[in-house]
């Protein structure tokens, strides 16, 4: 590998479990280079607000958290670089990134590369997101304090994104194209005691009425071909997400939903080789437990770098 340029770590992913983690091997003197497709923040870069991250008492939106935590990581030396990342050989000594932008090389690679929401499909689901169309009800529910919204689903996420909904809207109509939940039972007695909580079965969303903001949406019925119109003021589309995990397919342990199977230390199945935030196996996904993945990838990082594993 004479003449070259071999990395200490390269992140992929810019994230805040990758900025994270390009801050904290940074300010351990590692030689780090971040990769991003597009622009530093991830999906998070897409939320308006996030009132749920310490230390923002009124609130930051995404786009901005995004920028700090990059300035903030190449204020201690980590580089940066946007480039898509077109294959990987994570085995290899080094570790081998070919990108858009050429190809890098490095002693560990920690993949932050998340999860996409997975939508509808619908005509203007897109554009109406931020404005009555939302995919996460821990980050956007409050906008929605005693107003009417819809919940598109039937799994866990969907369960548990009506619970939590109920507790802050002035009712949640929860959607499904089934007529019972596949989400686990712990979910099914609460979700049908509590009061502010209605049901449409066998149903499935055709379309999002709207103006300058969703205005209500058109179901109809998977049985009958009925359709029916909704009035709310969101639609929160809880249908699953999709990690991206197409290049590491066949390299490393993945779970039945595609996700990177690395537990709290962030290990995946390849020794210096880690996963944080979104595109991992956790049970829950936000902006603060992929800031606390990134640290203790580093963490690992460093152990191993150093011979210790």
């Amino acid at each position: 590998m004479s003449g070259i340029h071999v990395y200490d770590l390269i992140v992929v992913g810019g994230g805040p479990g990758g900025y994270t983690a390009a801050l904290y091997a940074a300010r351990a003197g590692l030689d780090t280079l971040a990769l991003e497709k597009l622009s530093a923040g991830g999906q998070m870069a897409l939320t308006e607000e996030i009132d749920n991250y310490p230390g923002f008492e009124d609130g930051i939106d995404g786009f901005t958290l995004a920028e700090k935590m990059q300035r903030q990581a190449e204020r201690f030396g980590a580089k940066s670089a946007y480039a898509q990342v077109e294959r990987m050989d994570l085995a290899a000594s080094p570790k081998v990134l070919e990108t858009s932008e050429g190809t890098f090389y490095s002693r560990a690679v920690v993949l932050a590369t998340g999860a996409n929401p997975r939508a509808l499909g619908l005509p203007d689901e897109a554009a109406l997101t931020g404005r009555g169309v939302a995919y996460c009800a821990a980050c956007d529910g409050i906008r929605y304090k005693g107003k009417t919204v819809v919940v598109v689903g039937g799994g866990n996420s969907a369960a548990a994104d009506a619970m939590l909904l109920s507790r802050i809207a002035k009712k949640v109509i929860l959607v499904h194209r089934r007529d019972t939940l596949r989400a686990t039972k712990v979910y099914h007695a609460p979700l049908m005691e509590a009061e502010n909580i209605e049901f449409c079965w066998n149903s499935t969303v055709t379309e999002l009425l709207h103006k300058d903001k969703l205005t209500g949406v058109k179901l109809k019925n998977v049985n009958t071909g009925r359709e029916t119109v909704i009035p709310c003021d969101g639609v929160f589309i809880s249908v699953g997400r999709k990690p991206a995990t197409e290049l590491v397919a066949g390299q490393l342990e993945l779970d039945r939903s595609g996700y990177i199977i690395a537990d709290e230390t962030t290990k995946t199945s390849l020794p210096g080789v880690y996963a944080v935030g979104d595109v991992r196996t956790k049970p829950l996904r936000q902006v603060v437990t992929a800031v606390a993945d990134g640290a203790t990838a580093v963490h690992m990082a460093e152990e191993y770098l150093a011979g210790g594993g």
